[in-house]
């Protein structure tokens, strides 16, 4: 039976567990807390894929105070050997008395076996506990092991009038500087950020992380998230400036020009080649070539046609829109391209999760509500 104490202990677990926000991918963020007699005695986090998990980190600090203790865990405790050992097998060697799971690992390596495992050395194990808070902390994981494909956010900056840049083209900038800033962090966050080739023609971003260590609160090296253009027809050209800066980049297309493939090579990208939907690459097979990589948080800032797009085949699970009190008139651009709508029943509702003032601008996160997707639904891990 749970206990206030239970939640109390757990909390500060889901606090530990945010530390490793920006450095854990592509690991699920796990925190640890360990209770003796009423007292903490050791606590831990998972840092860094290939370094020991947070109940191993956890036991450490508690040395042989771990004997009869009670784990606070944020996640089902793995259970198989992967770069580390399993955390069960540590658990059970430490002498701790009882296990207190957040919710179920979603990876099918684990999925109650890691509580089974625990049960059946002894230990007494209850689950549930905050299991909507420890499910916050890994949203791309836990969609990635559960839907084949990576956790969407689609950033946008728009004026009160709805406009994302000038009939020109021009958009910078649209917002303040502490919004510009605060996209970092959103940034840092992601496996992958993604664009379409229309925006790398037009403003050629960098889509890389431009904060220090010391920003982001870390002690490890600051990891530049993949970066992914979508280019149908390759038309991104070979100078951009992506290309030149440290990280991973991939081009996604359906086209099977060798020649430019070779080149984009030869320029520092990946290529990957998927089918050709009506209106440019398959989105489905690019989430799950994505997943295949191990992309948990996909992070995306592009133009109206393919936001549009995403949109409408229902692979945005998060919209993040920055607004700017300005106005640009009729002939600027707008926010996200959607046909087919032409009635007010054929809307795409959404839900605002947070609204908050970011500098000077308004900063409103929003998620699909019910009947979101204009197109058919997709399975990716039966592969439509």
């Amino acid at each position: 039976m749970a206990r206030q104490i239970d939640y109390i202990h757990m909390a500060r677990a889901i606090r530990l567990a945010r530390r490793g926000r920006y450095t854990t991918h592509p690991n699920p963020r796990v925190g640890c807390v360990l209770v003796n007699s009423g007292q903490v005695v050791g606590e831990g986090f998972h840092l860094r894929a290939g370094m020991p998990h947070a109940e191993v980190n956890a036991l450490h600090s508690a040395g042989t105070k771990a004997g009869g203790a009670t784990a606070y865990i944020t996640l089902e405790p793995c259970c198989h050997h992967g770069r580390t050992g399993p955390c069960t097998d540590a658990l059970i060697g430490a002498g701790v008395a009882r296990v207190v799971v957040a919710m179920n690992d979603p990876n099918p390596q684990v999925a109650g076996k890691g509580l089974r495992r625990l049960r059946e050395a002894g230990i007494e194990v209850e689950i549930g506990i905050l299991k909507a808070d420890a499910k916050g902390l890994n949203p791309g994981f836990i969609s990635r092991m559960r839907h084949g494909r990576p956790w969407v956010r689609l950033k946008m900056a728009v004026s009160m009038d709805g406009r994302t840049a000038m009939a020109s083209g021009e958009s910078q900038w649209i917002t303040g500087e502490a919004a510009r800033r605060d996209v970092q962090y959103l940034r840092a966050a992601s496996s992958a950020i993604l664009t379409g080739s229309a925006t790398v023609v037009a403003d050629d971003p960098s889509l890389n992380v431009r904060l220090s260590a010391l920003e982001l609160g870390i002690e490890t090296e600051v990891r530049q998230p993949l970066r992914v253009v979508l280019d149908t027809r390759l038309i991104i050209p070979l100078q951009a400036g992506m290309f030149k800066l440290p990280g991973p980049c991939m081009v996604i297309t359906s086209s099977d020009d060798r020649q430019r493939i070779e080149e984009l090579c030869s320029a520092g990208a990946e290529v990957l080649r998927v089918r050709r939907a009506d209106t440019g690459v398959h989105l489905g097979d690019v989430m799950r070539a994505l997943a295949s990589r191990e992309v948990n948080e996909l992070h995306v800032e592009t133009g109206a046609t393919l936001a549009g797009a995403l949109a409408a085949a229902g692979l945005v699970d998060e919209f993040v829109v920055y607004m700017a009190a300005h106005l640009m008139g009729n002939e600027a651009r707008g926010l996200v391209r959607l046909q087919g709508l032409n009635s007010m029943n054929q809307r795409m509702p959404l839900k605002f999760q947070d609204v908050r003032m970011v500098g000077d601008d308004l900063r409103i996160i929003a998620i699909p509500g019910s009947k979101s997707r204009i197109g058919p639904e997709r399975d990716l891990r039966a592969g439509e």
